[in-house]
């Protein structure tokens, strides 16, 4: 993927010294959005299950930035500014996201970004014939894992050096349309849009703006939609797009909702 780093009017990237938490980081649109934070400059936490993936994002992240590295200044960032880190995390798992607030806080003593992006799709088909189980692991991931983050993680915003926030929770048009054979999915996405709502306006008063996108159908190798022409799809990159946004917004703006749509219907 070819670098799209824009620099600042002083030269400078516009998240130098920033440190960005991307969940899902090893494929499709949390890698997309990995790579965009590091190319504005924030030092990326890549978290996922899979060490594999991430190294594969991390790499991507090396590659972008070696075209940057000579003519850009980081300012206050310094060498490590320069490189990402991995961290292996189960967002379902609560002992999990906390050792990685415990891993962030010691290394960095800050977070100022944290992208909940995690999520899994489930099992498609009527309600009456998906398993409970099934259920269970589509509301964990998609819900009850951005709560461990949200619960972990904020206060380490609150608490640091940083001077404010973004969390930016990754949800679905899914959760503001009825959608049929993917009530599961719809259930978490609905329920994620309620707890960003909610959480937005607690955590204002600490100056850290929760936003929440709702992209369409995003056409990733992890998520192919078949029968659809992929060209018109919204692609992975424009998610990151609306990720990039929202922390580069001036302090005084919150955009706390973005809906995303393909310009043509696929």
């Amino acid at each position: 993927m070819k670098s799209t780093f824009n620099a600042g009017p002083d030269g400078n990237a516009p998240l130098a010294g920033q440190v960005a938490i991307v969940t899902g980081a090893g494929r499709g649109i949390g890698q997309a959005i990995s790579l965009r934070l590091a190319e504005l400059g924030a030092h990326t936490v890549l978290c996922g299950r899979s060490r594999t993936a991430l190294e594969q994002t991390a790499d991507a992240i090396r590659k972008n930035r070696g075209g940057n590295s000579e003519k850009v200044s980081r300012k206050g960032s310094g060498k490590d500014a320069d490189e990402s880190s991995i961290v292996e995390c189960d967002v379902t798992s609560l002992a999990s996201v906390e050792a990685l607030a415990n891993q962030v806080e010691t290394s960095f003593h800050r977070l100022d970004i944290l992208v909940n992006n995690a999520g899994i799709g489930g099992d498609q088909g009527p309600l009456l014939q998906l398993a409970p189980g099934m259920w269970d692991d589509v509301l964990n991931t998609n819900l009850r894992g951005v709560y461990y983050c949200i619960r972990s993680l904020a206060p380490l915003m609150i608490n640091s050096k940083a001077p404010a926030g973004h969390i930016i929770n990754i949800s679905s048009l899914a959760g503001k349309n009825p959608v049929p054979n993917l009530a599961a999915y719809s259930a978490s996405k609905w329920g994620l849009n309620g707890l960003s709502y909610s959480v937005a306006e607690e955590l204002r008063a600490h100056n850290i703006r929760v936003a929440v996108i709702c992209p369409g159908s995003v056409h990733t190798d992890f998520s192919p939609h078949a029968g659809k022409n992929s060209a018109k799809m919204l692609q992975a990159t424009d998610v990151a797009h609306a990720v990039a946004m929202i922390v580069t917004q001036a302090p005084q703006s919150f955009a706390s909702e973005i809906l995303l749509r393909p310009t043509l219907k696929p």
